[in-house]
């Protein structure tokens, strides 16, 4: 099938261009990735294009939509800057404060963008490897135990978790040209990770990852949710600012493990958030104690405590420990995290407490009904 789509792809020369997609470099054909009826197409826009990119979307969906192979289509524009010759040292990236809100106005904007969402939370940290999923996974799950209707965005474009977090394997259905979110274990979820191949690698430029990304959060029917937790892709790069400064995030969950290496990367984080003006809802330390299961005594590995006095230092709200346990492993290799697998367990008891504390910032005024 993809070489039926690049000669129909190669047919296309935009207005103000002298060669088609495919001859321009604006498709590049090994960046289109095909599985089992899902197509993606990452479309680099050239600096100066004359045309609406809008239209060159629309072109390229209206010459593949008659392909009966092809059950849902992404077509993702990006454009990339370049730097001017006449620049002798690029200047530091600015960032884009949100504008501020008027005293005593409703602080939670109900995103257009997003219809039907109520609230969006990121969970962030500044490196990978610190559990960031498993814990976005537990939480997400946790404010569904409180009776909130909860969505779940996979935002990490390079390595997707929740397929296998969440044992799922199925494809999201599109209806009335809006993907439909794959709920599983009451919540409503969307990831890369369920278009395409478990063992296919995403190779994209960050410009191509957030396009994809707010392509991907405006055109699901999310339906009506209280939360959206947005597991945010790790680390401080150009694509995680610009998601903060683009997504409406009512705030932010930072995940670090107490060693000093993880948390100068969580501070990296945390400072990211607090210069676009997000709040900060707290610092969660990723495991914390080794409880031995044989003789049951703890083992500091990572150390123990690190995120709590970091939090103290910077004036942001400690959220909890949670414990690095096989538990927690096991039920998330499964694809059923552990507030699922053992609800009444002590592990499921501290991300329900953490998910309390961010209900709590998210809906203030429920609280004191």
């Amino acid at each position: 099938m993809k070489t039926v789509i690049l000669r129909r792809l190669s047919l296309l020369t935009p207005p103000g261009m002298k060669s088609d997609l495919l001859t321009s470099g604006m498709v590049v054909a090994d960046q289109v990735i095909i599985d089992n009826g899902k197509v993606i197409i990452p479309v680099n826009v050239p600096e100066g294009l004359s045309v609406d990119p809008a239209d060159v979307q629309s072109m390229i969906e209206n010459q593949l939509k008659s392909l009966d192979e092809i059950d849902n289509l992404l077509v993702v524009m990006t454009a990339e800057r370049r730097p001017t010759p006449e620049a002798t040292s690029p200047e530091p990236p600015k960032l884009r404060k949100r504008p501020t809100e008027a005293p005593g106005r409703d602080m939670r904007p109900h995103s257009a963008e997003i219809p039907g969402v109520k609230t969006i939370v990121a969970v962030a940290s500044g490196k990978g490897g610190v559990g960031k999923s498993t814990t976005a996974a537990n939480l997400a799950l946790g404010l569904r135990a409180l009776g909130l209707k909860v969505g779940l965005l996979d935002a990490d474009i390079y390595g997707p978790s929740m397929p296998s977090l969440l044992n799922v394997h199925d494809r999201p259905e599109v209806k009335n040209d809006r993907v439909m979110p794959i709920e599983q274990y009451g919540l409503k979820t969307m990831s890369m990770g369920y278009m395409m191949e478990q063992d296919k690698p995403i190779i994209w430029r960050g410009p191509m990852v957030v396009t994809a990304l707010m392509q991907m959060t405006r055109e699901v029917d999310w339906g009506e949710l209280d939360v959206l937790v947005l597991d945010m892709p790790p680390g401080t790069g150009d694509a995680q600012l610009t998601m903060a400064q683009q997504f409406p995030l009512q705030g932010a969950i930072i995940i670090s493990t107490p060693q000093d290496l993880a948390l100068i990367d969580a501070r990296k984080g945390l400072k990211m958030f607090k210069g676009v003006d997000v709040p900060i809802f707290g610092i969660i330390e990723n495991m914390s104690t080794f409880i031995c299961p044989h003789c049951g005594k703890p083992s500091d590995i990572f150390g123990h405590g690190g995120a709590e006095e970091d939090a103290r230092q910077l004036g942001v709200p400690f959220l909890g420990a949670i414990p690095l346990h096989m538990r927690i492993r096991e039920t998330s290799d499964a694809g059923t995290p552990v507030v699922v697998a053992e609800p009444d367990g002590p592990h499921a008891k501290i991300y329900c407490n953490i998910a309390l504390k961010i209900a709590t910032r998210l809906f203030p005024e429920d609280d004191e009904d």
